[in-house]
């Protein structure tokens, strides 16, 4: 079947699904492989639970006219969502970049809100399966869309560019991630400058952060134009800003460049390093004409979720849960910022960051050392690798047994520790990458 035949079947069956427990009625089923599983398997129990068809790419597994035949069935939901969105005659905002990416399509969303009927990426839908997803769950009704894109190695966000195909697009910042995956920090700037590529190609338009001397020689390097710049003082810039508390939630006050007017806003985040985030989705807000008291009441009413940057009040402690991911540059300003925190008692509890690969030694390494040379009042390591690289690091004026530095391989030892010996009445960051499953230390807290 060809895409358009597709397509036309889509306009009727507008809801797709890739999961069998996932079906709704009338829907259509795509069988994709994955590591351990094949689809087609599974294309019966689609249809017997409701699915309209079932888009298949083995003939065996063709029942009847609901079981569509295709040579691959990624590659036809990829099209068909290339197809779609071709219909679809709105802005489109794609964004990648190392951190901040989820809280910044929020923010981004939560401000286009206030003007537009806006569609964003849900939860964690960015790779290559996410993305089309994502875009074919955006309706005619829709006026504008917000896409997240991730990925691990290059000529991945290049393949969701193809797919999403952004009108404007921004990188939140260039850093330490995947580095097994991209071979590096020069081949996440590769990789991530993808989207730059395809908005100078495309003639769309970027949004870039002044700030950043990185991204700005990234889009001077590629002439990119049209480019709207946010932060700093330069008088090109679209919107400027400053932190004027951090306890822990951020207060900022911005400044709209056209008209010279200031602005104050009380958020829900916290962190330094969601300034620029901020000013990202106050740029786009301003760029499209979007009152500015809107513009910061969608900033200050959103909260953030799923325990990135998250703030968490128990009886006895005060969490900065940011365990959702990690990687050095996520973890270096994350401990800064507790650094700066205005409390008492501060607390460092840090997991393993994944995807090294050759680095790993080396870049928690350097974690250590950043978190001993942050005021704190205890420093708890977890996972593997942060425990052999303090066996082989120059200690310096510390040892393994200060009774603010702890390090336990694996995170039931953490437990036990922590039940042993509680922390009250401190302000907890808990950073680490997800497969560490630090959520469970928190009731600990």
């Amino acid at each position: 079947m060809t895409t358009d035949q597709l397509y036309q079947l889509y306009q009727h069956h507008s809801v797709i699904s890739t999961d069998t427990r996932k079906i709704t009625p009338g829907c259509i089923f795509f069988a994709l492989k994955g590591e351990k599983f094949d689809a087609n398997t599974f294309a019966q129990k689609a249809i017997e639970s409701g699915a309209a068809y079932a888009v298949i790419d083995n003939p065996a597994y063709r029942l009847n006219e609901q079981y569509i035949l295709v040579d691959d069935t990624l590659s036809a939901l990829q099209d068909l969502a290339r197809h779609h969105r071709r219909q679809l005659n709105i802005p489109v905002v794609g964004l990648t970049g190392t951190n901040g990416k989820t809280t910044t399509k929020e923010l981004i969303n939560a401000v286009l809100s206030q003007r537009f009927n806006t569609y964003a990426t849900q939860g964690n839908l960015n790779n290559h399966i996410g993305v089309p997803l994502t875009i074919l769950s955006v309706n005619s009704g829709h006026e504008a869309a917000v896409i997240e894109m991730g990925a691990n190695h290059q000529k991945e966000i290049a393949l969701l560019c193809s797919i999403s195909q952004p009108s404007h697009g921004m990188i939140t910042n260039v850093g330490k991630a995947h580095l097994e995956g991209f071979g590096g920090v020069e081949g996440v700037k590769k990789g991530k400058g993808e989207l730059y590529d395809f908005l100078k190609i495309s003639g769309g338009m970027a949004f870039v952060n002044c700030d950043d001397p990185v991204l700005v020689d990234m889009a001077l390097i590629r002439g990119l134009d049209p480019v709207v710049y946010y932060g700093g003082s330069d008088a090109s810039s679209l919107v400027s800003g400053k932190i004027i508390e951090n306890s822990p939630l951020l207060t900022l006050e911005w400044t709209d460049r056209r008209s010279d007017r200031s602005h104050a806003v009380k958020t829900q985040l916290t962190g330094e390093y969601n300034l620029p985030n901020i000013l990202a989705a106050i740029c786009i807000g301003l760029y499209f004409d979007i009152d500015t008291h809107k513009i910061n009441a969608a900033i200050s009413e959103y909260e953030p979720k799923n325990n990135r940057s998250q703030i968490v009040q128990t009886a006895t402690n005060t969490l900065i849960c940011d365990y959702y991911n990690a990687n050095p540059s996520s973890m270096a300003v994350a401990i800064e910022n507790l650094g700066k925190l205005a409390a008492d008692r501060k607390v460092l509890v840090l997991g393993d960051m994944f995807e090294m690969g050759d680095e790993a030694a080396r870049e928690h390494e350097a974690i250590i050392r950043k978190a001993l040379e942050t005021p704190a009042h205890k420093r708890i390591f977890v996972g593997e690798e942060f425990s052999k690289a303090a066996k082989t690091m120059d200690h310096g004026p510390w040892t393994m047994d200060n009774s603010g530095v702890r390090f336990y391989p694996a995170v039931d030892e953490a437990i036990n520790a922590l039940k042993a010996n509680p922390i009250r009445n401190a302000t907890v960051l808990i950073k680490g990458s997800r497969g560490m499953a630090l959520e469970r230390l928190v009731e600990l807290f």
